[in-house]
């Protein structure tokens, strides 16, 4: 059986049943993360501030999972409005820059499970070695 660390959620908000990340050797798995704050609260209808706190929370879990912003290999971006694309670019050069950039996948949804959310995002990193 590998040795697979799970991070649990942290914070007040009620949770879905998973896990926001899981580790495997030096490889880490982050679960779609959306924009909330960590009592749950969320900037309805914002796509700026729901893709600032999403990227917070990405830098949390991965530096609790021994990884960093600095060691994404792989991003996967959810949105629901097309219209968000070239803020999400920009805003996505700002955080995750400079280049060069993981590799990432970008798709609109028809819907997130939470009508207020905007995105999601999720990722895969390389840890530091334990």
């Amino acid at each position: 059986m590998p040795d697979i660390q799970y991070i649990p959620p942290t914070g007040t908000f009620r949770m879905p049943p998973l896990s926001v990340a899981a580790r495997i050797g030096d490889l880490v798995f982050v679960s779609g993360t959306p924009g909330y704050y960590p009592d749950g609260r969320i900037d309805e209808g914002d796509f700026g501030a729901q893709f600032d706190q999403a990227v917070v929370a990405l830098g949390e879990i991965l530096s609790r999972s021994g990884a960093s912003m600095c060691s994404l290999v792989k991003v996967n971006v959810l949105l629901t409005r097309t219209e968000d694309v070239a803020e999400m670019n920009r805003r996505y050069a700002e955080a995750f820059g400079p280049a060069p950039y993981p590799a990432r996948t970008t798709c609109i949804v028809a819907a997130l499970p939470d009508p207020r959310m905007l995105l999601e995002i999720e990722c895969t990193a390389a840890a530091d070695q334990r």
